[in-house]
């Protein structure tokens, strides 16, 4: 959502760039194939990683955007420890006197055993790091990108929350 971020160069953004799938649509599919695509967040689960490949084949150029795109992130934190032991202490180790059960509904993805990031389930071309990235950074990699450049971020442009 850094990409909100970049104010009034918004309006520069729309003049180099038509939008398909972004944060102002709710579209659900692509019209076709795209310039570049942004991904953010890592495959937690079996539809994360069908909606990657999707992405991937759509797009000609695909930029991982931030640290959960980049190396699975917070939520990856959970790849150490055994699945079914994370979901038995999450869900059966919850205080209370709730009737506690891991859920299991068919409409719930599957999740996978461990948290992946992009690049470990499809081709990735460039990566913005940051958690998130700042809007700066978005913005100067995306123009480097549709110049035809390698992204080079300066230091003061890297950004850990």
């Amino acid at each position: 959502m850094s990409l909100l971020d970049i104010d009034e160069r918004i309006l520069e953004l729309i003049e180099l760039v038509e939008l398909d799938r972004s944060p102002f649509t709710d579209k659900k599919r692509f019209d076709g194939i795209v310039d570049v695509g942004f991904v953010e967040g890592g495959c937690a689960n079996v539809q994360d990683v069908a909606v990657l490949h999707d992405f991937r084949a759509h797009s000609k150029v695909l930029i991982a955007v931030g640290a959960c795109a980049i190396n699975g992130g917070v939520p990856a934190l959970r790849n150490p420890i055994d699945l079914r032991e994370c979901l038995e202490t999450t869900y059966l180790g919850a205080p209370g006197d709730a009737d506690h059960r891991i859920p299991d509904d068919p409409e719930l993805p599957v999740l996978l055993e461990r948290v992946l990031p992009a690049h470990e389930v499809v081709r990735v071309d460039y990566f913005l790091p940051g958690c998130p990235p700042s809007a700066d950074a978005i913005w100067t990699g995306l123009v480097d990108v549709l110049a035809g450049r390698q992204p080079r971020l300066p230091y003061r442009l890297l950004k850990y929350d």
